[in-house]
């Protein structure tokens, strides 16, 4: 199943920075094993902002819910999810 995830990172202001560039680091592995694995398809940043539009290949909701909450920024994040099916008139055969 593809899911659209738009994912904005709020991140307290007063949050010690050393912490802040762990976490970075976390998520940075955590989402790029994710790509690697075929799970996280896309990954756009939207410009101007501490956020993201990304494609997931997941085989559930409740995968992706997992998934999204294994994030190590998951706690500072606002997340929006949208569910994709193909469309008839797509011309591309690994839309799924």
């Amino acid at each position: 199943m593809l899911f659209h995830v738009k994912m904005t990172v709020k991140l307290p202001a007063d949050m010690d920075p050393q912490l802040a560039d762990r976490i970075k680091a976390e998520e940075k592995e955590y989402s790029q094993r994710l790509q690697r694995e075929g799970k996280w398809r896309h990954l756009w940043r939207i410009a101007g902002q501490y956020a993201n539009y990304s494609i997931f290949d997941v085989a559930s909701v409740e995968e992706l819910h997992e998934t999204l909450m294994q994030l190590p920024l998951f706690p500072y994040m606002d997340i929006e999810i949208d569910g994709l099916c193909r469309h008839p008139s797509s011309i591309h055969a690994d839309d799924r």
